[in-house]
């Protein structure tokens, strides 16, 4: 399905189109927008990203205008495969076997680059962020254009990802000269990034730690910025030092006993809202606390799918404040912990006494 239409005052024009099976006209209409300077905003697999042609240092600053975008976090460029990544980048064979193999997917890596590059896309970094998506739209835009496209994920930066072309569309529609309404992302959350200098994940997403072990033979180191406990003094890799994810509603994590969390919320009502499994906001019926559910306890795919949705939904409720429970487990579960310790500025609380706490510096 294609549908396009454009607003004259909005001057933004704005494209419906299956994901799976990408409109001809439209990937070439985005093709010519990204060719001519422009800023085009599109669906990946994971989320949907605000893109322009990686080798224009002019378009590519005006992603940090529209974006808010500090000057010093660089941007992930996407490519059609890993011929045009070592064009870019300086991979060891063994990398380069490897990704080859696994490309297309959502694994950032972050490689010594060669001086192609606009220092815009690289922040003035030696290194550069390298992915190969694999969804049909973007690879479509990349292959129509013939070049790489540098592309963050389109949000206003601090807040939450977009993951449906609503989002993006509320975001950027009059700030950008396309956007492309493909439905849902199939991840809602970003790519992993992997430094393959150290072979370290500078942030988890939606490729694994156990996917990377099997695909390069070897475990990934795990540090406390994979984590989300802690933010890089200099930027490493994008996302690394500046406010993620965030909601305006100040949001705290929830860190004990699943069972109690209604009790120490009951007493603030409809001034409250508590973001969690569908099992765990079973528990609010009749307290007057708003619940927002990320969907079963039984599936961690399924609450991080709707993981930035459901951020982004919060902001219309105008509660005083929200909790979010934990994400237990690996892989996904991991990387959905990395986005909310961000997303509540490493705010957290297991009792009534640390809510107050928290509750009192709002």
């Amino acid at each position: 399905m294609t549908d396009c239409s454009k607003a004259e005052l909005m001057k933004t024009l704005v494209c419906k189109t299956d994901p799976k099976r990408p409109s001809s006209k439209v990937m070439e209409a985005a093709a010519e927008k990204i060719l001519g300077g422009k800023l085009v905003v599109f669906p990946t697999e994971t989320v949907y990203g605000i893109g322009a042609n990686a080798f224009d240092e002019r378009a590519c600053r005006e992603i940090y205008r529209v974006k808010g975008r500090a000057s010093d976090n660089p941007l992930i460029v996407h490519v059609y495969g890993i011929e045009d990544a070592l064009k870019l980048g300086r991979f060891s064979r063994e990398h380069a076997n490897a990704l080859s193999k696994i490309w297309p997917c959502p694994l950032t890596v972050i490689v010594n680059g060669r001086g192609k590059l606009p220092e815009t896309v690289t922040a003035g970094l030696d290194s550069v962020a390298i992915r190969c998506p694999k969804g049909r739209v973007i690879r479509s835009i990349i292959k129509k254009a013939g070049v790489p496209i540098a592309a963050p994920s389109a949000n206003i930066s601090t807040k939450p990802s977009s993951t449906k072309g609503e989002h993006a569309i509320g975001y950027f529609r009059g700030k950008v000269s396309m956007i492309i309404d493909g439905g849902e992302a199939d991840y809602g959350i970003e790519s992993t990034i992997l430094d393959l200098r150290s072979f370290r994940i500078l942030r988890p997403g939606a490729f694994t730690q156990e996917q990377i072990t099997k695909a390069f033979g070897r475990k990934p180191i795990i540090g406390r910025l994979a984590e989300g406990t802690a933010s890089a003094k200099r930027v490493i890799s994008p996302g690394t030092k500046y406010r993620h994810y965030a909601p305006s509603t100040p949001l705290f994590v929830y860190t004990g006993d699943r069972r109690a969390v209604c009790s120490i919320l009951r007493p603030f009502g409809k001034s409250a809202a508590f973001i969690g499994s569908v099992e765990s906001c079973r528990m609010f019926k009749g307290t007057g606390v708003r619940c927002i559910s990320l969907g079963t306890s039984k599936s961690v795919r399924i609450r991080v799918h709707s993981l930035f949705d459901k951020l982004i939904e919060l902001d219309s409720l105008r509660v005083r404040f929200a909790v979010i429970e934990q994400f237990n487990g690996k892989g996904l579960g991991y990387a959905a912990m990395n986005r909310i310790r961000k997303a509540s500025s490493h705010k957290g609380f297991s009792d009534s006494d640390g809510l107050k706490r928290l509750i009192d510096n709002i």
